[in-house]
């Protein structure tokens, strides 16, 4: 399906941590908008597809949303 490297696409430097950004960052990851919650969308709607090609669609697209985590 999908390969997965576990590399940052860009290199990272924290040169000052900010603990309030980074509580705001990670509640975009599990939040109610976050990815996750962008994955169980799409997997809950690909059972209410009327065709084959939706579900396959909506599948790809939820399993790539929790493949960020």
């Amino acid at each position: 399906m999908w390969t997965y490297d576990k590399k940052l696409q860009y290199p990272v430097k924290i040169a000052r941590p900010n603990p309030a950004m980074a509580k705001l960052i990670i509640t975009q990851f599990g939040g109610p908008d976050g990815e996750l919650g962008a994955s169980q969308r799409y997997l809950s709607q690909r059972y209410a597809a009327p065709y084959d090609e939706v579900k396959a669609t909506l599948t790809d697209i939820g399993t790539e949303e929790s493949d960020h985590r």
